[in-house]
């Protein structure tokens, strides 16, 4: 029997569903080369990861496309233009282009952080440089729900316009600034506020999107509205569907990506040619930057796009990628715990992390003194002590949350649906971001022992925290196996840091599972190879593993998270297309089905997934602890306890 709060919901959501039924677009389609992924995975994970690299040359060609144009110089020279005449730069978004926002952030951070640094130590009475010393602090990012959307998604924020236009005005964004506005489909009504706003103040806005122009146009009123604007300069990066249906934190993030730091490289390439007389940590800057000029940066970039995806797609890499896939899968199978550690590469591993659960329906991370939520599958651990100190250190500054008063929400969503989002921005603040305890002083509160695991991901730069016998992520490994734990380590780096590093192990009393990725040569400041190949591998690795947990049917993730708009409409379409029931009908199942896992979602314990419970009953009948036994049983996997 359908209960009147799941009717009523499927009613106000089928009301307003034309302006989010976007099936159409090239980003929700199933990519054809994945379409029997989850079998492949069950019979063969090097065959699987094979399957999802693949996909990923659909970026390689797409940014080949893209720098074959003049539009990187053109943008490159705006953006030079801006800030030298005291603009500032802004990267918006929403999900996984939010979090690549702040990534974005963090890298521009980090670089001059390390200059300052390197200055510091090298600096004479009579030196100075002629460099403004507010570089590092003209850019910001802007991302639906604050700094807290980074490690958990914020239910509701991508489904407004005006809260985009207002977090981004309440950034101080004026004429003379520069704004990417970011949105995988270049649907997000977020993003398309930010971008609204920005254009009002007199800011140059550049639209950044993966899907075809006509196809935004024929299906999505207010892209065509942002597409049809002159003053707007569009950013098409189309790469064609995702590996896994509608996963845009794959390859439309990736291509992103690639295009913001090759930018981002030709502007610092730019800022700094005149002044070749400055040191930075581990390598001359005057030698990187008279070597490698402003237009060459995209060549140059390729290059390593082309090297990094080979050596991902290896035979060798896949063998040693399979085997960290079959280790989490059966710590998670055996509802233990994996627990990572990074320092350079923090914000990736958080990004990847916390991109798992919307999309494959995995508990998210739990705050310290939360006992009675679900136990993280994994969790994130920095080089420093204390947690504030961690979070500054992942994000190269101070905390940036969201804090609205309810006055001011109820100026922009209305009176009905203002208690519930003031709530929202209530849980999201500073004191509960710092909740989530990232820095060692949260160790005490997630020990590893027998059945769990512990990864380290570790840069060439990082090496002697890893060989030192007091190295951080030394010590976390032999505390780990002390423990009982499996142990991993991922090592990007090149040719002869990885043979140092493999001598190592060799030797190591500690059973660790090496992942050791050769990065090509580069002359890049910012990494561009380096972020490029660890996002890859982190949304690959983390993507098999799910597949392989049954969260994956053919290429479709069946365990999606319905948490705005949007994907209740890919959730419906799910259920549609599994059911051959009439969108609205599948509609009505879907919100019955998150009715009945809803007090287990709001205590934040684990449930079954809604499009599979959705699916289960429509097909068998009977009631939900009926389909919610059925459908674990036909995944074969263990009912959480409590379930």
């Amino acid at each position: 029997m359908t209960s009147s709060a799941a009717a009523e919901r499927a009613r106000e959501f089928l009301s307003k569903a034309s302006r989010f039924r976007l099936g159409d677009l090239l980003t929700e389609t199933p990519h054809p080369g994945t379409s029997r992924l989850s079998q492949a995975a069950r019979e063969c994970i090097p065959a699987a990861l094979a399957q999802l690299f693949e996909v990923d040359r659909d970026v390689v060609e797409t940014y080949r496309r893209w720098i074959a144009t003049d539009a990187p110089a053109r943008i490159r020279d705006e953006v030079v233009g801006a800030l030298r005449a005291g603009g500032r730069l802004f990267f918006t978004g929403c999900g996984a282009t939010g979090r690549l926002s702040i990534q974005m952030e963090s890298i521009w951070r980090d670089f001059w952080q390390q200059r300052r640094a390197a200055l510091a130590t090298t600096a004479t009475p009579h030196s100075h440089t002629p460099t403004p010393p507010d570089w590092e602090d003209r850019t910001f990012s802007v991302m639906a729900g604050g700094d807290f959307a980074l490690i958990k998604s914020v239910e509701g924020f991508e489904d407004y316009a005006e809260f985009g236009r207002r977090q981004i005005r309440d950034q101080g964004v004026r004429a003379g600034d520069v704004v990417f506005a970011i949105t995988e489909g270049g649907e997000t009504s977020f993003v398309i506020g930010t971008a609204r706003e920005a254009l009002d103040s007199g800011a140059r806005v550049f639209f950044v999107y993966n899907n075809p122009d006509d196809v935004l146009r024929a299906t999505v009123a207010r892209s065509r509205r942002v597409l049809d604007e002159p003053r707007i300069e569009k950013v098409n990066l189309t790469t064609g569907p995702m590996a896994i249906t509608g996963s845009t934190r794959m390859q439309a993030t990736s291509i992103q990506l690639c295009a913001m730091l090759t930018l981002m490289e030709m502007v610092l390439r730019e800022l700094q040619t005149a002044d070749c007389r400055l040191q930075i940590a581990g390598g001359n800057l005057q030698s990187a930057i008279c070597s490698l000029q402003s237009d060459a940066v995209p060549a140059e970039f390729l290059r390593g796009l082309e090297t990094i995806h080979a050596t991902l797609a290896s035979k060798e890499v896949r063998r040693q990628v399979a085997q960290w896939v079959a280790l989490e899968e059966g710590v998670y199978r055996a509802r233990r715990r994996n627990t990572y550690f990074a320092g350079r590469l923090g914000v990736d591993v958080l990004t990847d992390t916390t991109e798992r659960s919307p999309t494959f329906c995995t508990p998210t991370f739990r705050k310290f003194d939360d006992a009675q939520a679900a136990e993280s599958w994994s969790f994130l651990f920095l080089p420093r002590e204390r947690t504030p100190d961690a979070w500054e250190y992942l994000l190269k500054r101070p905390l940036r949350p969201v804090a609205w008063d309810l006055e001011t929400v109820r100026e922009m969503a209305g009176d009905a649906e203002a208690p519930r989002l003031h709530a929202t921005v209530q849980s999201i603040g500073r004191e509960e971001i710092l909740r989530f305890r990232i820095g060692t002083d949260g160790l005490p509160y997630r020990a590893s022992g027998p059945g769990d695991s512990a990864a380290c991901i570790v840069t060439e730069e990082e090496m002697a925290e890893l060989l030192a016998p007091d190295g951080f992520y030394r010590a976390r490994l032999e505390e780990a196996h002390a423990a009982g734990a499996a142990t991993a380590l991922l090592f990007l780096g090149g040719p002869a840091a990885i043979a140092e590093v493999r001598a190592f192990l060799h030797t190591w009393h500690v059973p660790c599972l090496p992942v050791l990725v050769p990065l090509p040569e580069t002359e890049q400041l910012l990494g561009g190879p380096l972020r490029v190949g660890a996002k890859m591998l982190l949304n690959t690795l983390s993507t098999c593993t799910m597949v392989r947990l049954g969260r994956v049917m053919g290429n479709v993730m069946i365990w999606v998270v319905p948490s705005n708009l949007k994907l209740i409409d890919r959730a419906t379409r799910y259920v549609q297309a599994l059911t051959g029931l009439a969108y609205e009908d599948a509609c009505l199942r879907l919100f019955e089905a998150v009715e009945y896992v809803a007090p287990r979602a709001q205590a934040g314990w684990e449930y079954p997934a809604v499009v599979g419970l959705a699916v289960t009953r429509a097909r068998h009948g009977g009631s939900f602890v009926e389909a919610e036994t059925r459908l674990y049983q036909e995944l074969g996997i263990e009912a959480p306890a409590g379930g």
